[in-house]
Parts: structure tokens; sequence; C-alpha cells
């Protein structure tokens, strides 16, 4: 499936168990939503992205009809009919072009983040990863190519003034768009580029297991003690679920509730439910010893009319919410604190004792300076003080990432609160530092970062500008910030290690005069030649300066996935095959390209497997590159990184995409207890586990959903594995992978 219909389709899944449509599927909020995954990856197809944000509404509609979990296949293929459609325009049969597929990886390009290189690290890529001279200096170039990356303290606002200053100047800069759109819409009707919305997926990762357990001893192993845990991006950093456990309890998210169950016994046992109000609708959870921390959406109506003049009129402010409860008595848990700030839940993260809240607010651009509460977000009922706003890079802004810290043991007391304003977008948490990764496509991007002149932005490429900040005990500090050529595809391309950030990104070019003028049509060879993509590697020290780069990787194709291993790096791009490059990343100011595999189809998730073993989860593609032939399974043998192999591989037929594909958290994958578990999509919906031993991948158990399943998870407590699919659990037999029991909540 291409990316722009993954995209929906993942929109419609996360939004599929609020049935009552909340705010945030408005066309203005589903505008915002496609903005912060880095979508249009070029200037021509702004004037589509109307028409496919529509078909996202559609799709959620369909979605939202439902709450079933499991299923015997009775109107599975119904349920599926939307999505099977979009399969169908992905295989062979429906589509069958190089185009389609092409622009498949193209858009995943437009969540990447990438740039230039240096001399010696060019010539090293040339020899050594199979990158030619001249394809090592053609497109994707920017006009500052081998410059170093500028790098600038992070200011804090000095007033509210001088914030909606820059919420004006945006003002100001869609309306000049808008005119010229309308200028343009004219030819855009007669163009037929066959644009869309570029896409972006998130990959699973956890921490690498040095065990390995063959398929054999799968039984033995799964009887062990112990439980799973979320699969998290970070080791060390905690991260909320829609499922967890502590070994003696389920905790399930259901919509506005939230179920405990009791699985001490084989007999399942639920124990109590969390309700929440009606408007408030659950998105994670987070469960540390004898806490229980709800993560959910909340809509306030603040009327701003005035009766006595006849005025009337309000506004809907959107808060996300932290509310922790204490679970020492499961049977009747209690609310011991809340944290409430401005704006849609983005993510969580926990160190230690403290919980670090994340959101995303949209400052209105047509708000007056005095109406405060359109453009200054507010944390805990009060607006965020002016000094804790840390001003964008340049001169336009319309969004902010909040971050506020709070302790697990003291809930109700915030402890600092930092609002990042810029753009918003991806954020990557590692052991001491927040990331906030904000894409860059020029001024018909949707979301510029361009500097001061407007179309004088000085940008030929995709950029990414990097905001850092620092955490610990609950304290937030602005450390610096930078801009790099290219973009992120997910946080699994951005990793720091030993104080230094990493980076593979793909770089998409936005004009060859670096001009402001959108190509709508007409392009000549030479200018397709200059419109190709590239991809680049950056190593940026502690402070954010570029300690080395290597550019030009993979022309025409774009990154679908990574993983930094310690002192290597592996990334996947793709056009019609599927290289997978190594790179030697123990002298961070020399990287040097080991060596790269090319095999059909793609990987989009990467995990350590075992010594000397890499998992790739992705799409078989057939030897043309223009038709997917399944969800495919691989294990990359990395004993050598210069000479990688593919060991073997799995082709689950008539499956078109899993939410492996796009959410980490999604699957189980224990390399001790030698589980692989994902659900995938295709005829039916399906979960599967597999095992991996001398006869390659077995598929040890599956299970068929009901169209509705999107949330399943498996995890194992002891000697039993749980499935939760909507309201139903099923518990089995790890050894045998019997059913033990099931219940409805």
């Amino acid at each position: 499936m291409s990316m722009d219909e993954k995209d929906l389709k993942k929109l419609a899944e996360e939004q599929s168990e609020n049935i009552k449509i909340p705010d945030s599927l408005q066309p203005d909020q589903i505008q915002q939503m496609l903005e912060s995954r880095g979508q249009k990856k070029r200037k021509y197809y702004y004037g589509k992205i109307t028409a496919a944000a529509a078909c996202g509404l559609l799709v959620i509609g369909a979605v939202a009809a439902g709450t079933v979990g499991f299923g015997f296949g009775t109107g599975t293929k119904s349920d599926h009919a939307e999505f099977q459609m979009i399969a169908d325009a992905d295989s062979g049969a429906a589509a069958g072009s190089e185009e389609m597929l092409t622009e498949s990886a193209a858009d995943s390009a437009a969540d990447s983040s990438g740039g230039s290189e240096s001399g010696a690290a060019g010539e090293q890529d040339g020899a050594a990863g199979g990158q030619n001279g001249k394809e090592s200096s053609v497109s994707g170039r920017s006009d500052r190519s081998g410059d170093p990356f500028e790098v600038t303290d992070i200011k804090t606002a000095k007033n509210y003034d001088e914030v909606f200053e820059y919420i004006e100047a945006e003002n100001k800069r869609m309306q000049e768009m808008q005119e010229m759109q309308r200028s343009t819409e004219e030819y855009a009707v007669m163009d037929d580029v066959d644009g869309g919305m570029a896409g972006g997926s998130a990959k699973m990762e956890s921490a690498p297991m040095e065990n390995e357990v063959s398929a054999d001893t799968a039984g033995e192993a799964g009887g062990a003690s112990g439980y799973s845990d979320t699969n998290v991006r970070e080791e060390g950093v905690g991260e909320a679920d829609i499922v967890k456990t502590d070994g003696k309890r389920l905790y399930i998210v259901n919509n506005q509730q939230i179920q405990i169950v009791g699985i001490e016994k084989e007999e399942m046992e639920h124990l109590s439910t969390i309700r929440l109000d009606q408007e408030c609708y659950v998105s994670e959870i987070f469960v540390k010893g004898d806490r229980l921390i709800a993560v959910y959406s909340q809509s306030e109506y603040r009327d701003q009319g005035d009766v006595s003049t006849g005025e009337y009129g309000g506004r809907y402010l959107q808060y996300a919410v932290a509310e922790t409860f204490d679970i020492s008595k499961p049977e009747k848990p209690k609310s011991v604190g809340k944290i409430s700030q401005s704006g849609n839940y983005n993510t969580m993260r926990v160190s230690g004792d403290y919980v670090y809240l994340l959101s995303d607010f949209y400052a209105e651009i047509y708000s007056s300076r005095t109406d405060r509460d359109g453009y200054i977000p507010m944390a805990q009922g009060k607006r965020i003080e002016s000094g804790d706003i840390l001003m964008p890079m340049g001169a336009r802004a319309e969004k902010y990432t909040i971050i506020s810290a709070f302790s697990i043991k003291d809930p109700e007391k915030k402890v600092d609160t930092k609002a990042v304003f810029g753009s918003a977008g991806m954020c990557y948490v590692s052991r001491n530092n927040i990331y906030i990764c904000e894409s860059d496509y020029g001024d018909y991007g949707i979301m510029p970062l361009a500097r001061q002149g407007g179309g004088s932005s000085g940008r030929s490429v995709s950029g990414t500008c990097i905001r850092k900040v620092s955490y610990k005990d609950g304290r937030l500090t602005a450390v610096g910030q930078t801009e790099v050529d290219g973009t992120l595809n997910d946080s699994f391309s951005i990793d720091e290690y030993e104080g230094n950030l990493r980076l593979v990104v793909t770089v998409t070019p936005i004009s060859s005069d670096n001009s402001s003028t959108p190509r709508l049509f007409g392009l000549t060879e030479e200018a397709e030649q200059e419109l190709k993509d590239t991809n680049s590697l950056y190593i940026l020290d502690k402070n954010l300066e570029e300690l080395s780069r290597i550019e030009g990787l993979a022309e025409d194709e774009a990154v679908y996935s990574a993983r930094f291993m310690g002192d290597t790096g592996y990334f996947v791009t793709f056009r019609q095959m599927d290289p997978l490059f190594s790179v030697d990343l123990s002298d961070p100011k020399k990287p040097e390209i080991l060596g790269k595999l090319k095999i059909p189809g793609f990987s989009e998730y990467l995990h350590p497997y075992g010594e000397g073993k890499l998992l790739g989860i992705g799409m078989d593609v057939d030897e043309t590159g223009t038709a997917t032939e399944g969800v495919k399974l691989s294990m990359f043998d990395i004993t050598d990184p210069e000479n990688v192999t593919e060991a073997e591989k799995y082709v689950l037929e008539n499956t078109y995409s899993s939410d492996v594909f796009y959410d980490y958290k999604s699957a189980l994958v224990d390399v001790e207890k030698n589980l692989i578990g994902f659900r995938v999509d295709g005829d039916v919906m399906r979960y599967v586990i597999f095992s991996y031993g001398k006869n390659g991948f077995e598929c040890i158990f599956e299970r068929e959903l009901s169209g509705y399943a999107w949330n399943a998870r498996a995890l194992y407590s002891g000697s039993r594995l749980y499935l939760t699919a909507g309201n139903t659990v099923e518990s089995y037999d790890m050894k045998s992978f019997q059913k033990i029991d099931d219940i409805v909540l």
C-alpha cells in the first residue's frame, strides 16, 4: 500500500475508538495532523491535499462504525472493503505501474531528514558503498552543500507581544500563499501529475538482546517467568501504550474507559473499570508500581460572547491531560491528581520517577493581539510564561510542542514546562534529551521554517529544524538548535549515542533555481534529474555542531527504515529494490559505508534479533518493483557488516499491510522467548506470531480478527499469552498455544 494511503489508514485506526467524531477530525485539524507527519513531498502537490483529507474522513467514518474485537470471518471482507480497495490499487493486477510504487517510496521520504557531504566521506562512500562520483555530486544538492550547518542558541520570548508578531507574520504569509494558489489553480487543473500526500511510518525497536532461542525450543522459553512490556524507542525510557501488564493484572484502554483484569489465575477476572467523563477519550496508559497514568484528550468550550452587547461566540479549547490513579487496590482505583496542557496529545515518556508529557498546540493565526487564548498555550490552567516559550529559528511559526514534567509521586505538582514554538513535528527522546524535529519544504511545504524573506528562503532542498531540550529530574533546559538538509523518515532515523546525534535522511529537491515558483507541469528531462531524491548521513556532537557527513546515497530512492546499533548503523532505501546499507560509525568524524545489499521489496521496520541477526518486516515486491506480493519477514545476517546477506525470508500471501509499519509499539518482539508477533491486514485481518530457528521462520500462532480489531495487542505473563482486541481478551498456553480462557469487558 502506498505511503499516503497507509497514513490515511493509520489515521482511521487511531480515531476509530472515538465513536463521536471529535474536533480533531474537522478539515482544518486533519490538515494539521497531516502536516505533523511531514507530508507533501514536492511543491506541486499542494493543490491536492483537500481532496485527500476528505477521503481520510470517509475512511474514518467507516471504521468508527463498530468496536467488535475478535471475529471468525463473518463480514470480514466487507469490514475491509475500503482498505481492500487500497490494497487492490497497490497490487500488480490493479495498479501494476512502476510510477505508483516509485511515488510510494518517494512519499516515504517526506518524513526524513538529510543533507550534503564532506569530500572525503563522499569519496569513501563511492568506493565502499557502491555510489559513483557522479551520483554523489548531482541531484538533491543544496546550493550551500559542504558548508557547515548553522547552530544557534534557542531564544526565549521577551513577552507575549513578540509571540504575536510571529503569528501576525504567518497570517500574512498564508494570505500571500492563498493568492498565489488561486493564480495557479487553472494550471493545476490542466496538470495530470500523479501527486498526493506523502507519508511516513513509525517503526518499532527495543534494546538488543544477545540470547537466541531456536524455533524448536520456543515452547520451553515461553514457560519462563516474567512478563512483557511495551516495545520502546529508547532503552531505559518508558512509554505509554493502549495495553499494559504488571504480571498480575492487565490494564486495557477501551474508548472512555480503562479496564483492569486480574490474570494471576488461569481464569481471568474483571476487577474494575476506570470511567472518564463523556468528552474524554483515553489515548494511552502507563503503569509503574501502584500508579497508573492515563493520558487523554479533553475539550472545553469557552463562551466569549457578551449578552449585554448582543455579541455571541466562543472557542473550543483542546487539552492533553495526564491523570494519575492509585491502583494499590485494583478493585477501587482512585484518582490522585492530574496535569493538563493545551493542544493535542503527541507522546509521553517516563524516566525515573518523572513523566514528560508532550502535546502539539496550533496557534490561531487570525487571533487578535488581545485574544491570547488563541496563540498562547496553557499548562495547569495558566498561560505558559513568556520566558518558557522557546522561539523559532526563523520568522515563521504557527505551532507549539509543549513539554510538561511532573513527578509520579506528586502528580498534581508540575515541575517544569517548555513550549517549543515553531511548526511542531516528530519527537525523539533519548535518555537525556528531547529532540523536536520540524520538517521544512520551503515556501510551499506545509511546514515552512524558511528564514526571513519569504521566497528567499535560501532552500533548494527539504530540511529539518532540530531543537534540543535536555531533561533531568523533571527540569527542562534549552540546549540549542540547527537546521540540516533533508527530512527524517521517523524517530528510528535519528539516534543519540555517546553524546553524538546520528541522522540518516532523505534529501528532496524543491526547485532547481532556488526560487519559490512551484513546478506544476512541463518538466524537462534535465529538470526531472534535478528532482531526484538522494539520502545522507550526518553526525552532530552534543552541541549540534557537525562532525561528519556522507551524502549522495541511493539516488532516486528514499529511506524506509533505519536502525542504529552501537558503532554500526543500518538503513533501508527503496524504489524498486531494497538496498540495506551498513555504516561504520566507530569514528564519528569519519563514518564509512561498509556494504550494500540489494533485494526485491523493502523493510519498513528493523529490529536486532540476537547476535549477528537483524530482523526486517516490510513488503515483498516482484523483480520489476511494480507489484507488492505480501508482508515479508527477512532475517539478515549481519555477522560481517561488510557483507550483509538475507539469510531467510517469509512472505505472508494475500496481505498488504501491518500495524508494525506505522506503530512500533504494536508488535511483540522478544528475542529471548523467540517471539515475533504483529497484526497483518489482507483478505482478512489476523494476528500472527512467528519464531525463528534452524528451519527459518515458523508461524506458531495465528488468530483471525474482526474488521475492527485494529488495536490488537499480544503480551505475556509467566506461561500464558494474552491477546487483546477491542473489548475482548483471550489467554493461551505458551507451550501449546491452546486457548485457556476468554473474557468480554
